[in-house]
């Protein structure tokens, strides 16, 4: 990256980067990113609910300091803006031992632990009904199967970032942890962090194998698809035992009724595609 785009980007950076240490968040990275006005945003590790908490105030504080500059923020997936480069939201994970204080992802002289493969394989079981909660915008899926650097298969890999799941360290190093790539910027925090926890949990409770990982994962065609629309998602989340189970059928039904009426209103809104399409045509 020319370091020109660095230099232009700089007079929003530093009162965001300022803004951000001074709220208390434990900032790691921040630094302009691929596409015209895109900002990478990473924070340390946190634990519990500190984690969502962080990313509600992260963006509250990321729009209010452009808001202040005469600028727009915007956590959007995919903007209809020229040259732009889609935004996911990468979150890594990894579950400790309360009792031992480690990592319990990690075993020397394995790739991960079994309880570590059991939550990949609660991850990937019921990754098309968490990706409603990991995407919850109809603008998430235009980046889903679309972009480099964006999963279009429930696949994970070591250390390949066209992966839905993605392994970082193994073979007993403690830093070893999960990420998912499958996220847009807009979700809820609580909401697609929850999803993992209670899915992750599931593969270890069930033993669920999620086979080796895989190589190439854009390959891998023999692997389910991730869905390609949020009405895709959300109907593989209604038809979810196990995230019923876990969160309750109110919690569930109230979520897809929302999620089904945005949707709705999309569909009944006509938009400039179809005007240009078919309006002088017919």
């Amino acid at each position: 990256m020319s370091d020109n785009v660095l230099d232009d980007l700089e007079p929003i950076i530093t009162p965001i980067r300022q803004a951000l240490i001074g709220v208390g968040l434990p900032l790691r990275i921040l630094e302009a990113e691929w596409g015209p006005g895109q900002i990478e945003i990473s924070l340390d590790p946190l634990e519990d609910m500190a984690p969502a908490d962080a990313v509600v105030i992260l963006r509250a504080a990321v729009k209010q300091v452009a808001r202040r500059l005469g600028l727009l923020a915007s956590f959007m997936a995919k903007p209809a803006l020229p040259n732009v480069y889609s935004s996911g939201w990468h979150l890594h994970q990894a579950l400790f031992d309360t009792a031992t204080g480690k990592n319990a992802f990690a075993e020397a002289g394995v790739l991960m632990s079994d309880s570590g493969l059991h939550f990949v394989g609660g991850l990937l079981e019921h990754a098309r009904a968490a990706t409603a909660f990991s995407n919850p915008t109809l603008t998430g899926y235009k980046r889903l199967n679309a972009n480099p650097l964006a999963p279009n298969r429930v696949v994970w890999s070591c250390d390949n970032k066209g992966a839905m799941c993605r392994l970082v360290g193994g073979m007993g190093d403690p830093a070893t942890h999960l990420e998912n790539r499958s996220g847009e910027p807009a979700a809820n925090p609580y909401l697609y962090m929850g999803s993992q926890i209670v899915a992750g949990l599931d593969g270890i409770a069930n033993k669920i194998d999620p086979g080796p990982p895989l190589a190439n994962p854009y390959e891998q065609t023999q692997r389910p698809r991730m869905p390609s629309s949020l009405e895709e998602a959300v109907d593989a989340l209604a038809a979810s035992t196990m995230f019923r189970e876990a969160l309750g059928d109110e919690f569930i039904d109230h979520y897809v009724t929302v999620r089904r009426h945005e949707i709705g209103r999309f569909q009944a809104y006509v938009t400039d595609w179809e005007h240009r399409e078919y309006f002088e045509l017919f």
